[in-house]
């Protein structure tokens, strides 16, 4: 008969993707999950705005130039999805309690981000309107809100994590960032280029991730 391995009382490590409690009920579910739901429905957006690109019409540099706001408003775009995409990454990483509430927001953020690929088409169709302008700053403000939102919402689940509450107690570029994109709606009436430099602005603030996640992450 086979000898069998020896039995060991040292309880299996929680892996990355470990479960996590919902606190509306005795459903399990991994905290991965959530992310890995976010993380595909980005990269539709990101997909959609791709198919909305089209190459110049002819050769010469004059039609080049008429498609240039249409791939200056993408790259805006791109960069404004990977920045939500990389923080939203590193806060749930952090997250171990999950609540009805966090993946309410959670949808809430990824509808205002779904947003993105319609504004961007306009803006680049209409570059010299102030109405596309003023759109693309309602739906960068809805994203900031509710991001904001969702983490008021994980750090009410999870009230007892002390690394995570010191990790998020003070959300400075999320106060901010709604302010930023207020000043890019206010100030296109006078021109809709100063409000692209508003929301430019915003996504340089937010281009390096949250230290403050990364840091907790790391360790």
């Amino acid at each position: 008969m086979a000898e069998q391995p020896p039995h060991s009382d040292v309880p299996a490590q929680p892996s990355e993707h470990a479960a996590t409690r919902v606190e509306a009920g005795d459903e399990v579910i991994a905290s991965g999950r959530l992310e890995s739901f976010s993380d595909a429905v980005m990269a539709v957006i990101i997909t959609v705005m791709a198919f909305n690109l089209r190459p110049p019409a002819g050769q010469h540099w004059s039609e080049v130039t008429q498609r240039l706001p249409t791939l200056l408003i993408y790259m805006l775009s791109f960069t404004v999805i990977g920045i939500y995409w990389n923080n939203h990454h590193h806060l749930l990483r952090l997250t171990t309690t999950i609540s009805g509430g966090v993946m309410w927001t959670n949808l809430a953020l990824l509808f205002c981000l779904s947003l993105v690929p319609v504004v961007t088409q306009w803006v680049g169709e209409a570059s010299n309107s102030a109405f596309p302008a003023v759109a693309y700053g309602i739906v960068s403000l809805a994203s900031a809100l509710t991001y904001f939102a969702l983490v008021r919402a994980i750090l009410r689940a999870n009230h007892h994590d002390v690394k995570l509450l010191n990790a998020l107690g003070h959300d400075v570029k999320g106060i901010i960032s709604p302010f930023v994109s207020l000043a890019g709606i206010a100030l296109a009436p006078l021109s809709p280029y100063l409000s692209y430099a508003c929301y430019t602005l915003l996504s340089l603030m937010w281009i390096i991730p949250d230290r403050r996640l990364v840091r907790e992450h790391q360790h």
